[in-house]
């Protein structure tokens, strides 16, 4: 019985050390690196089983030769891995309600004053995608977040208003973040830049991303490639406590669900 209880152990370590890793992997250049990996190993297997020697050889030294280039090529993404890692990635305590209660009300507060007064925003929620590759060359706060703060970036006169502000549950890691733009071809003209750039950052990661337009004077929500326009308070408020209280869903879902969803995530990409 020992035994068995050791082999589930293993498994379950095994599998939370693949998803926590494909998750890192997601929105990098990483993850289209696996894919090819994954497709060499399996024409190698094809390959041995049918005896195919020559093809065998050049692929199985294709593979070797791999192992030393892509440690220099993807230097960045390896270090990000790490540094999520270091920051406790793998066992992220949950947020308490109050918390994430006070946070809610000081960002949807910040949202409802610059929706009212006509100012443009653009607000990126971090989840579990690391954003580093885009805040690295901005502005790094790593600040407390409050309406204030909030309201002052994003203020006319600041040089730090046209850009993005990047946040990952309490802290406001950096501002003047600059995105990449969707290709939407069928998006109305009177969605400008920040509805391109807040598209766009969403395919790409698993962001949240809340859009403040100063033309219209109202909240749009975009995630996963799609744009919810016209968010009202109360929608905004239930957003926002969802994600600063995010980490307690995601911890009731079953080993299996993650998988699935690790397994989703990788050929999604």
């Amino acid at each position: 019985m020992w035994a068995d209880v050791r082999v589930c152990v293993d498994i379950f370590i095994v599998a939370l050390i693949i998803y926590r890793i494909l998750v890192l992997m997601v929105g990098t250049r990483a993850i289209q690196l696996l894919k090819g990996v994954l497709m060499l190993l399996l024409f190698s297997l094809v390959a041995s089983v049918m005896q195919l020697r020559l093809l065998s050889w050049l692929l199985g030294r294709g593979v070797w030769a791999l192992s030393f280039v892509i440690p220099i090529l993807f230097q960045p993404e390896l270090r990000k891995m790490l540094e999520e890692i270091g920051r406790g990635y793998f066992w992220r305590r949950p947020m308490d309600m109050e918390q994430a209660d006070d946070l809610s009300k000081q960002v949807a507060g910040a949202l409802a004053y610059m929706k009212k007064e006509s100012i443009g925003a653009l607000l990126v929620l971090q989840q579990e995608t690391g954003l580093r590759e885009y805040w690295r060359t901005a502005v790094q706060l790593n600040a407390g977040i409050s309406q204030e703060l909030l309201l002052s970036i994003f203020w006319g006169n600041n040089p730090l208003h046209d850009g993005a502000v990047i946040m990952d549950r309490n802290t406001l890691i950096a501002a003047g973040c600059y995105l990449p733009l969707a290709d939407v071809p069928d998006i109305s003209r009177w969605y400008g830049t920040r509805h391109r750039a807040a598209l766009g950052i969403t395919e790409v990661s698993d962001a949240l991303v809340l859009v403040v337009s100063e033309e219209r004077g109202e909240v749009s929500l975009a995630f996963k490639g799609h744009l919810s326009k016209n968010l009202k308070e109360p929608q905004i408020e239930k957003l926002l406590l969802h994600y600063f209280t995010g980490s307690r869903d995601s911890a009731r879902k079953t080993w299996k669900e993650r998988i699935a969803q690790a397994l989703r995530i990788f050929w999604s990409v």
